[in-house]
């Protein structure tokens, strides 16, 4: 098959996906107790989320197969699979579940890139359009490095390798250094943000600004150390100030700066992140949106408007952004 007919093809099924997939509620669960010293559990679990596309090297570790890169590795969903395997020992005490979380672990461990500037990254290496901003390869993310780092805490807290540990601290840099520095930090009047795609004009998604934001909430529980406290304190005064910018209407949030409303799965993700940081900071402002954006507060008339609202928003991005 031509290139142009595979392109069709994966843009067909994403439109079929869309429309006749779109449901209110995703498959996305909260678990207690998580974020605590003594946790290995994540935030949330699901045995759905950014699990499609996915395949494995021989090894056992994903690759995310791209409509225009083919099969490539990302370490978001390096750290993912490992996230979600061990989520799956802790339920089933299941002893491959582990292996395959440690494995998962080590890639990451082997993978990772100190730079000149002593920061550790886990960069990608192929170029990505994100709306209208280009990312060049090598690129790194906020959210990437976030999960990870969640990730290898985690390794560390069961195995007590230090140099996980290690790993985290210099990870925990590019959230010090601007985009221009080669960082993902930037600013809005003032206040701090972390970016999901480094690059301008800005895409602003803000599921990624979440995780990166619980990446830095585990170093810092972990080290006690007042530079990561800082950086996560600074991002969520950023995120409470700013948070306004992804809200449609009050009740459902949109895509970052696309355009175009969040599909369910990235809505739900938003919801039940701002909710978990909420409780973990006390800040109303973020459990108070949370709330508002929840699915079971929509009426049948909010529900029929966010569909199409979607629908109309999303095709319409299609149209005019340019795409990978």
């Amino acid at each position: 098959m031509s290139k142009g007919g595979r392109s069709r093809g994966w843009a067909f099924r994403a439109i079929r996906r869309e429309l006749l997939g779109f449901r209110f509620d995703y498959p996305i669960e909260i678990i207690p107790g998580a974020g605590s010293l003594d946790s290995l559990h994540y935030y949330i679990a699901s045995d759905y989320l950014f699990l499609d596309d996915l395949e494995f090297d021989e090894n056992g570790v994903p690759m995310r197969n791209y409509r225009a890169h083919g099969p490539q590795y990302n370490p978001l969903f390096v750290a993912w699979w490992g996230l979600v395997n061990l989520e799956r020992y802790l339920k089933t005490t299941d002893e491959e579940c582990l292996k395959t979380f440690f494995l998962q672990v080590e890639w990451l461990r082997t993978n990772a890139v100190e730079r000149k500037d002593g920061a550790v990254v886990w960069p990608i290496y192929f170029d990505w359009q994100e709306g209208y901003c280009r990312l060049r390869a090598p690129w790194i993310s906020a959210m990437y490095q976030g999960v990870v780092v969640s990730a290898l805490v985690r390794g560390y807290r069961i195995s007590g390798d230090k140099r996980l540990l290690a790993l985290c601290e210099k990870a925990a840099r590019v959230f010090e250094k601007s985009i221009e520095d080669g960082g993902v930090r930037t600013s809005e009047n003032g206040l701090v943000l972390y970016e999901e795609y480094p690059g301008y004009p800005l895409p602003r998604v803000l599921d990624g600004f979440l995780f990166s934001l619980l990446g830095l909430y585990d170093l810092a529980v972990e080290t006690s150390k007042a530079d990561v406290w800082d950086l996560f304190n600074q991002g969520i005064e950023g995120l409470t100030h700013v948070l306004g910018f992804w809200d449609y209407r009050g009740k459902w949030s949109w895509y970052g700066s696309h355009g175009y409303l969040c599909p369910p799965h990235y809505h739900k993700v938003n919801c039940l992140l701002l909710r978990i940081l909420g409780n973990v900071t006390g800040k109303e402002a973020l459990i108070r949106m949370a709330k508002s954006w929840d699915y079971n507060r929509r009426s049948l008339m909010d529900k029929l408007e966010i569909f199409i609202v979607f629908t109309l928003t999303k095709n319409w991005a299609r149209l005019r952004l340019p795409r990978n």
